[in-house]
């Protein structure tokens, strides 16, 4: 069976066909920049414009990146402050004409990455963060998933949340080398490992691809493993969240 996955960031908004047994994509991922003023109807758009693009007609899973709860858009996030409170699944629905589920995005490529990936057949508990406009996170204990884990949201020094220091957004934005935006990201991950301490931790999103440039800035005892889906554990973790 194939379910078309949608991975909605904060830059771009891309999908993909998703054979269910095997986790593989089974056409190239379809990109479209996110819109600018990151609103609701606009993003909307995208969506059925990447349906559309497929000539898709079932169920679709979106990863979406703030928290998700029962559908509904409880935080912004990165996205515009109109998102709080949407019902997201059902916007996306009116908007392609098909059945949509939506989780948060990080919660999305974890199940990807333990189901089809590294994290296959890994107990205890299990710790993802994706690297990207922010940072996201989703952790799996014991195979089982606990939803919304938003370990980027904790603030630090003078920041609102610790992503807008130690994302890859904040690398690209402050023009940092590996070196020093590792350093950053270390931090981020002392503070995962007092706070929750995984048993794993699986590093997903674009940044992941760049392991060899910063992982001798990694410090911590937990050990830290990229993903190896990479870019597309959000695409087929999305849709697998159809069969969640």
């Amino acid at each position: 069976m194939e379910i078309l996955g949608i991975d909605i960031g904060g830059s771009g908004i891309k999908g993909a066909l998703v054979n269910m047994e095997t986790g593989e994509m089974t056409t190239e991922r379809f990109r479209i920049p996110t819109p600018k003023s990151r609103k609701p109807k606009a993003m909307a758009k995208v969506v059925a414009e990447i349906a559309a693009h497929f000539n898709y007609k079932g169920p679709i899973g979106c990863g979406f990146p703030t928290v998700i709860k029962n559908g509904v858009c409880k935080t912004p996030g990165n996205l515009h402050k109109k998102w709080k409170g949407i019902k997201v699944d059902e916007l996306f629905s009116e908007a392609t004409g098909l059945p949509v589920t939506v989780v948060n995005d990080a919660d999305a490529a974890t199940h990807a990455s333990m189901k089809f990936g590294v994290g296959k057949d890994k107990d205890g508990f299990v710790v993802m963060i994706t690297i990207g406009t922010g940072l996201g996170s989703g952790a799996f204990l014991d195979g089982k998933l606990i939803p919304n884990m938003e370990l980027g949201q904790i603030p630090y020094k003078k920041y609102d949340k610790i992503e807008l220091w130690a994302a890859a957004s904040a690398k690209e934005r402050e023009n940092l080398s590996y070196k020093k935006w590792g350093k950053r990201f270390n931090v981020f991950l002392e503070y995962i490992e007092l706070i929750v301490s995984p048993d794993l931790i699986i590093l997903g999103g674009g940044t992941s691809k760049d392991w060899d440039l910063f992982k001798e800035y990694i410090t911590i005892e937990t050990p830290v493993i990229p993903a190896t889906l990479q870019n597309n554990a959000g695409i087929i973790g999305a849709a697998a969240a159809c069969k969640l």
